[in-house]
């Protein structure tokens, strides 16, 4: 029996009143030895759910997130590498304003953690 895990996920995000291309959320699921066929990622226009399958570690890794508002999960790009993976989540509102936090609730989670490499 393997056990489940919650990866680290890792964020920051762009802001923009005029360009769609500038208004974005990088999302990073750290999931370790997870091959692309045993990786189950469902985009919704408020939700994410991410579960992925290490026979490596002996792990599964599973995440749900409730963003704290919509984006356009057709304008947004996924990529997979072995180590983890990347999103970059286009907006539905284009706002100069960046989103206070990353999810509808604003209870502090001890996965989630801002992108330092990735913040403006």
């Amino acid at each position: 029996m393997s056990q489940s895990l919650t990866p680290e996920v890792l964020w920051a995000q762009r802001s923009s009143s005029s360009d769609p291309a500038k208004n974005h959320v990088f999302l990073t699921i750290s999931a370790s030895d997870v091959p692309k066929e045993q990786l189950k990622l469902d985009l919704q226009p408020t939700k994410l759910t991410f579960e992925g399958h290490s026979s490596v570690k002996k792990v599964t890794y599973h995440v749900e997130l409730e963003f704290f508002a919509e984006i356009v999960p057709e304008e947004s790009k996924i990529s997979h590498t072995g180590k983890n993976v990347e999103l970059v989540l286009r907006k539905k509102e284009l706002k100069e304003e960046y989103w206070p936090r990353l999810l509808k609730e604003s209870k502090r989670l001890h996965f989630l953690k801002t992108d330092f490499d990735k913040v403006s």
